[in-house]
């Protein structure tokens, strides 16, 4: 008994509430028609300026209505509706001083947002749809959600002014009548009146396949442009790594040599000399080339796979690393490339800027793909930041459609999860 009056209680405010976000439409085109009747006298001509105010209230309210009603749902049922809004690129000054928003050229900045604002609306898809939804919502969650507040006011006039309850009826003694089924009907259906709302957004609120298309068209986009882009600074780094080191050594080395040779007959012991430092210059050469094939595929992952080239790099750092894996696997070599330097940039950040003693790495499979979690006890507060080491993270992750969670409350600790639907070879 105690559950069923909590739940009616609940029931019967989300209700009110369900009626008050879904309302907002019906009640602006309500006080359209009434200034019309009241103040223009129903004059066809004159209905216009009522008319023009009720659509701009409505295109007002469409996006608002619809996200206090993704709120709600997310919130009572925990179903996440997402909103598929498109996102507005940046506005940027040309060296002419105009202002360019993806559309046109304005002369100020202010002028490019709003026009900007106005034209991503327009052509968003998601506004025509959260449109369609504050026509519907009322029409059917609305109105049911509307059930139980009609039945308390009803039981609140049978019982509290059944004389006025009468004059509206026309008759006297079915007034306490009225009340009693007002609230039978306010009790019984308080429990259920608002859960309509969760259908009716699920299936006009949630983006549509044409959506979800442009919108992952957008994101392949945008991670075609970061792959780009990152393979341009890679063979960048690789260009001035050897010009600057391996290339530079090399041709010393072969000065070296050539003097070596002139000297040999003249002066043996300055070419033995020349020839020791020669010897010591190819090491040093071959070693930082070494490191530099090391940095662009590791032989160990090539050869041994993720888990043993992970457990390597752990015993090359400096943090006192743990790591556990439940299983061998091989996966595909670019997969594997991403999650090692994933990885490896974490345990850089550990040391670098979070100042940890101990990290520890799990490697497990799940039903859809690799799980990594990383952990520190440094001092937390990292954040993937545009520019950082952990956007481009997320970025190199995202070509897989995987995906990074970062929690670093401040003081520790950090711990990042990564994961990447694959399938082990």
């Amino acid at each position: 008994m105690r559950q069923w009056v909590s739940s009616a209680c609940v029931g019967f405010v989300r209700a009110c509430v369900v009626v008050a976000v879904t309302m907002p439409v019906p009640a602006v085109w309500a006080a359209a028609a009434t200034l019309w009747i009241w103040w223009w006298g129903g004059d066809p001509w004159s209905g216009t300026v009522p008319f023009v105010w009720a659509c701009i209230g409505t295109l007002a309210l469409a996006r608002p209505v619809s996200r206090m009603v993704r709120a709600l749902v997310a919130k009572w049922t925990g179903t996440v509706i997402p909103a598929g809004y498109r996102q507005a690129t940046p506005v940027t000054r040309l060296s002419t001083g105009y202002w360019w928003n993806g559309f046109s050229y304005e002369r100020t900045r202010r002028d490019a947002l709003m026009d900007q604002r106005w034209r991503t609306r327009w052509r968003d898809p998601a506004f025509w749809r959260d449109l369609r939804f504050t026509a519907i919502a009322p029409l059917t969650a609305g109105l049911i959600a509307a059930v139980p507040p009609a039945g308390a006011v009803a039981a609140v006039l049978g019982f509290s002014r059944p004389a006025f309850l009468a004059g509206v009826l026309g008759f006297s003694r079915p007034a306490l009548l009225v009340g009693v089924l007002g609230l039978v009907v306010a009790v019984a259906a308080a429990p259920y009146a608002w859960r309509p709302v969760v259908p009716v957004a699920l299936r006009f609120l949630r983006p549509t396949p044409a959506m979800a298309l442009a919108d992952r068209v957008d994101e392949l986009t945008a991670q075609r442009a970061d792959t780009t882009v990152a393979q341009a600074a890679e063979i960048r780094r690789i260009e001035r790594d050897l010009h600057d080191g391996a290339q530079a050594r090399l041709v010393a080395l072969g000065l070296s040599l050539a003097t070596a040779e002139k000297l040999m007959e003249t002066s043996p012991d300055q070419a033995k000399a020349l020839l020791r430092d020669a010897r010591a210059g190819a090491a040093t050469s071959l070693n930082e080339l070494r490191e530099l094939v090391k940095g662009i595929s590791p032989p160990v992952l090539t050869e041994r796979g993720l888990v043993d080239a992970v457990r390597a790099l752990a015993l090359d750092s400096p943090l006192d690393v743990a790591v556990s894996a439940d299983v061998r696997l091989r996966l595909d070599p670019p997969i594997e490339s991403a999650v090692y330097f994933g990885v490896a940039e974490l345990l850089t950040n550990a040391v670098k800027h979070a100042h940890a003693t101990r990290a520890r790495i799990s490697i497990a499979r799940d039903d859809t793909g690799i799980v990594v979690d990383v952990e520190d006890d440094g001092r937390g507060g990292a954040s993937a930041s545009a520019g950082g080491g952990l956007a481009g993270l997320c970025r190199r992750l995202a070509v897989f459609d995987g995906t990074v969670e970062i929690t670093s409350p401040a003081g520790g600790p950090t711990r990042v999860r990564m994961v990447v639907p694959c399938e082990s070879l």
